[in-house]
């Protein structure tokens, strides 16, 4: 019998070092749901193993066990159905810093590397400031959901000079769980251009409506060889701050090189927390994901219902990530004063949508892991203050 979590608690984050509650970004009135980490306490059996190892007195340099790559893998296996080997699994410090090795490894300056749009702004980034240059897909919202355009898409990667393509399933901010079928076609355009791919899957975990979602590697014994993965249990489990997550790479020559870079970069050493943590929730916190899926939807719901009875802003219904865009074009404001609506009238903080690119005007991207009172509050602020622009 596992234990029930109270997703209701009140983590009581503000006044603590919680970036999402700088009161520099976040005076105390307004209500922050921005930056994609959760306002839920992490499970119980992560706070027990981390006491004990507190309780051990001494943090020196930690070897690298082989537990580290089976906890993973185990994931991989018990979540998703893919059959992942402990060898292909390696540590990251973050999430991002995979995506960074692997541009640098499969791409050199100057080249292009083509990601979706509207994207997680650190995307953008990464390419530009290791001299490579972007190249857009951008995906098209239509009836109310984003579709990859293959056309576009095809004639970016058969540009000579795009070696690596960022995917992002599930898709941030849109909310997009990409489809099996979706992903073999985009697979089958990256062999077929000789593009590699980095696929960040850290949200894999939080997907809505009974879908499942799919590891890029596991579609095609031939996509394995031309891909790296990128997972982290930071954003199901509230633990960002221990900066530790893991590379999946089946193909021996592809983690080689990435293992290169990360070597050029001195970022081997795996921190004694983060690596702790990574071990007990995917082996023993099933269920901690479960809930939590649980209790998302209905904030979700809360969320679209209330939206239903607001004028000028639509959400854009999510198959995944705890990461609502919502569509408020029909307010006719330029971004600066939509954000300034946001926080200054309805007293919330959303993500400015334009930060995901130029297909993101228009658009805030609002954070809702966190108690359902907190989502009741902000959705009640954010209705007074659209009846008073009316």
């Amino acid at each position: 019998m596992h234990p029930v979590h109270d997703f209701d608690q009140d983590a009581n984050r503000r006044g603590t070092d919680a970036r999402k509650y700088d009161p520099a970004l976040c005076p105390e009135d307004v209500i922050p749901m921005w930056i994609a980490d959760t306002d839920f306490c992490c499970p119980k059996e992560l706070l027990d193993a981390m006491a004990e190892r507190v309780r051990q007195g001494h943090f020196g340099y930690p070897y690298n066990d082989a537990e580290f790559g089976q906890a993973v893998a185990h994931w991989q296996k018990e979540r998703f159905g893919w059959d992942a080997s402990p060898e292909w699994v390696d540590f990251a410090p973050g999430a991002v810093m995979p995506l960074l090795y692997g541009i640098r490894a499969f791409s050199a300056p100057g080249d292009k590397v083509l990601i979706q749009t509207p994207a997680y702004p650190p995307f953008y980034a990464l390419v530009e400031n290791n001299g490579r240059r972007v190249v857009r897909n951008p995906l098209k919202l239509i009836n109310g959901r984003y579709e990859i355009d293959f056309e576009d898409l095809e004639r970016g990667l058969a540009d000579l000079r795009t070696r690596v393509m960022l995917l992002c399933n599930p898709h941030n901010p849109t909310g997009r769980e990409f489809t099996p079928e979706e992903l073999r076609r985009i697979g089958e355009l990256c062999l077929k251009h000789h593009v590699f791919v980095l696929s960040d899957e850290i949200h894999g975990d939080i997907v809505y409506g009974g879908r499942k979602h799919t590891p890029f590697a596991a579609v095609d014994p031939r996509f394995a060889g031309n891909c790296c993965i990128a997972v982290n249990p930071s954003k199901t489990f509230n633990t960002a701050g221990l900066r530790t997550a893991a590379f999946i790479a089946p193909d021996p020559n592809v983690r080689a090189l990435m293992l290169e870079q990360r070597m050029n970069n001195k970022a081997f050493g795996r921190p004694v927390f983060g690596a702790l943590s990574v071990k007990v929730l995917y082996r023993q916190c099933g269920y901690y994901a479960d809930q939590m899926l649980e209790y998302l939807e209905g904030n979700i719901r809360l969320v679209e219902e209330s939206l239903s009875q607001c004028r000028g802003v639509r959400l854009v219904k999510p198959e995944a990530t705890y990461l609502l865009w919502l569509d408020c074009r029909e307010l006719g404001l330029p971004q600066p004063e939509l954000m300034r609506f946001m926080k200054e009238k309805a007293k919330i903080l959303p993500n400015d949508g334009e930060t995901f690119g130029r297909e993101g005007v228009g658009f805030v991207r609002m954070n809702v892991a966190c108690p359902r009172a907190t989502v009741e509050r902000a959705m009640s602020q954010l209705k007074r203050a659209l009846d008073k622009e009316a």
